[in-house]
């Protein structure tokens, strides 16, 4: 069936915000990158969680800055220091930092 230049497929991202999206993408490309490095990660279930996390976030469409810092940071934490991972992970960092930085915390002073 041909379309018009013009026309959007059904169940187009019309509407949706692009950080979302470019997100979920980064999310779900460093969860495939995890589920298929073979080497034993002690903290592998905890980063699998943060990830699962962020893709929920992200599927509520606006989500919070300093939520996203955490989960990115938990990850970040638990697969780190696995070169084969590094490209997926900066990518996931690159999305969350799209969102801009978390607000300051009052500190009471």
């Amino acid at each position: 069936m041909l379309r018009s230049v013009e026309q959007r497929p059904v169940g187009s991202d019309e509407g949706v915000d692009p950080r979302v999206t470019g997100l979920r993408s980064a999310v779900s490309r460093l969860r495939r990158e995890l589920a298929s490095h073979r080497a034993e990660l002690v903290d592998r279930e905890i980063a699998e969680g943060e990830l699962a996390a962020l893709d929920v976030m992200a599927l509520g469409g606006a989500p919070e800055v300093r939520r996203l810092s955490r989960s990115l940071l938990i990850v970040a934490g638990c697969v780190g220091s696995v070169s084969a991972l590094a490209d997926a992970l900066a990518g996931v960092r690159h999305a969350v930092e799209l969102f801009g930085a978390p607000p300051e915390r009052d500190t009471g002073n």
